[in-house]
């Protein structure tokens, strides 16, 4: 399961509506591919369509989906918003990453 903190449900929401997207219908698509410094990065967008091996979640009213391949990388993660001095922009707390980069956008295993 991934689970979504109240920041980053307020950000979804408000992104997704500035998007053309639905937050009660439409979908967040969460998922790792190769690159970034750490070897796995995070990818993140919206989705109209869930596909047949997607794992399907909702927290906090946020309706997530996940290809199959990336689940394992993603069990347990929280989803959350940055808006402080630091940057600003979603941020994966990700309990399955041994390493991260400085930028919180790649992790290893």
């Amino acid at each position: 399961m991934i689970k979504v903190s109240e920041t980053a449900k307020k950000k979804v929401i408000e992104l997704m509506q500035d998007g053309g997207y639905s937050p009660t219908q439409d979908f967040v698509r969460v998922g790792v591919k190769s690159g970034g410094c750490s070897g796995l990065s995070y990818d993140l967008k919206f989705d109209k369509e869930n596909q047949e091996d997607d794992k399907v979640f909702e927290d906090n009213d946020i309706k997530i989906i996940v290809d199959k391949k990336s689940f394992l990388y993603l069990i347990g993660t929280t989803l959350e918003y940055s808006g402080g001095l630091n940057g600003t922009g979603f941020v994966f707390n990700n309990p399955n990453a041994n390493r991260t980069c400085g930028c919180g956008e790649s992790f290893s295993l």
